[in-house]
């Protein structure tokens, strides 16, 4: 069925205009080798949630996630290959196996991210995708994940949110093979066709309409290591962890962006859209950089400001590469790369913070004072 909507989709877009880049190689080769974490200290967790490409993104976002794979588990045939597994005769799932650091992140934080993201009373297939290859499931890899998934899913059992029975299995972990190369954050590599896939698929509106306001789970088991870093940047003076450590702590996409100059995309991100009143800190180093009252709309699909909260937190420097002449916005105590100042913003200050939410934590108004920015409060009275 996922493969129907691709198609037909595809057509359209194209039609419309839309130039798509191809991925190369044959659709069905990739890399089947066993999956491993190149981290010993990182610990596993395996999710299905239907179609594997939604699943990527919600997790990957998360702080402590190293990296996300989508994959196939849950059959008993060696290397399965994607055509195989979406006949159902492998009996494997769609699935991800994510890694994570769980002094950053709780399993029970990816469990409570996980029910927000899939319909887990549905035990046939996940939206538009039927069959048992798209059944939710958690795959635990020792007692103690067995212990808390059961738990969760109780808890969620007995909350009533959902008419039906909760569906969703919880078994034991057995070999987890890596999907196809081209499978791999495939929102990334083709944003149009997993955009127009997911809005067909009927998984977003389920979603909002049974946890409404309730959808974007707050990671807070985190906090005491976070706010130790905060209270640092703050009060002491910040010293900038080693590459390596920097890796565990942070996403893929957070590294890439705030350690090698990167850009996320553009609508595809945690804040370009949020309304809510606090104000944004560097993701490595804590020190605090733009309030939402100086936030605006500017149409790019990047979080705007027309100043920052802390104007020595701030340094930019030319920026000529791409051709462009540009200037960078980094912050100053971790030399984070933050992204672009531009002339074009609103008065009263005429300027364009143009800055990539992966390099930014938000922290709302009504926790600055637990998270170690009291001095910060009196802006928003």
């Amino acid at each position: 069925m996922k493969n129907y909507y691709i198609n037909i989709f595809s057509i359209l877009t194209v039609l419309a205009g839309v130039l798509f880049v191809t991925i190369n190689g044959s659709s069905e080769s990739g890399n089947k080798n066993k999956s491993s974490s190149p981290h010993p200290e990182l610990k596993k967790a395996t999710f299905a949630g239907g179609c594997f490409w939604c699943m990527e993104p919600p997790f990957e976002k998360l702080p402590g996630v190293s990296k996300v794979i989508s994959g196939y588990t849950g059959g008993k045939k060696e290397n399965p290959s994607y055509k195989e597994v979406a006949t159902g005769s492998t009996n494997h799932a769609e699935a991800i196996e994510i890694h994570y650091d769980s002094s950053i992140i709780s399993y029970n934080n990816l469990l409570e991210v996980l029910w927000r993201n899939i319909d887990p009373t549905d035990g046939g297939g996940q939206f538009v995708d039927r069959g048992k290859q798209y059944r939710p499931a958690i795959f635990y890899h020792n007692k103690d994940q067995k212990k808390r998934a059961e738990k969760s899913r109780d808890k969620l059992e007995k909350s009533k949110r959902f008419k039906n029975k909760i569906a969703a299995t919880i078994i034991k972990a057995t070999t987890f093979y890596a999907a196809e190369e081209y499978h791999q954050d495939f929102y990334k590599k083709s944003t149009v066709r997993y955009k127009i896939y997911r809005m067909g698929s009927g998984r977003d509106q389920f979603l909002k309409k049974y946890w409404g306001e309730s959808l974007e789970y707050k990671v807070t088991t985190a906090s005491k290591k976070e706010n130790a870093g905060n209270k640092q940047s703050l009060d002491t003076k910040f010293i900038k962890p080693p590459k390596n450590e920097l890796k565990k702590r942070l996403t893929s996409l957070q590294y890439r962006v705030t350690q090698e100059n990167g850009t996320e995309p553009h609508y595809i991100n945690d804040y370009w859209n949020n309304k809510k009143q606090g104000i944004y800190v560097d993701i490595v180093s804590g020190e605090p950089l733009f309030s939402s009252q100086d936030k605006f709309k500017s149409g790019t699909g990047w979080p705007s400001f027309t100043k920052p909260l802390v104007s020595n937190n701030i340094t930019t420097k030319k920026d000529n590469t791409l051709g462009m002449g540009r200037t960078e916005v980094k912050s100053r105590n971790a030399d984070s790369h933050l992204g672009h100042l531009f002339k074009d913003g609103p008065k009263p200050t005429g300027l364009r913070y143009c800055i990539n939410s992966a390099s930014l934590r938000f922290i709302p108004k009504e926790s600055l004072a637990d998270e170690g920015y009291g001095r910060f409060a009196s802006v928003f009275k």
